[in-house]
């Protein structure tokens, strides 16, 4: 009963070790610019933009996708922000977007 016992300490903590590992290797570098934009945006995720929801605004934009932020639903005041955080903060490369308001 102790052998088994060891024998699954050992493997619980030898699968911990390949998972921890796996996490550091694989790790995906998420641009911030996306989630800062994401909650600028109302919420609504209508569609009217002609995207899947704020989210697919959200990364068109940061993307480089589109260069407008048409977003309907949205005030002009927080699409004049969203615009002017774009425009001057700078991505991971270093590059700022070029956006601008409907």
């Amino acid at each position: 009963m102790i052998e088994a016992l060891i024998v699954m300490l050992v493997l619980g903590c030898a699968m911990g070790l390949i998972l921890y590992a796996a996490a550091v290797v694989f790790k995906v570098e998420v641009d911030e610019r996306l989630e800062k934009v994401t909650e600028m945006l109302p919420g609504y995720n209508c569609g009217s933009c002609g995207h899947p929801g704020c989210s697919g605004l959200a990364a068109a934009l940061v993307n480089g996708e589109t260069d407008t932020v048409n977003c309907r639903p949205c005030k002009p005041e927080r699409r004049a922000e969203i615009v002017d955080y774009l425009n001057s903060t700078p991505g991971p490369d270093g590059n700022t977007l070029k956006v601008k308001s409907i």
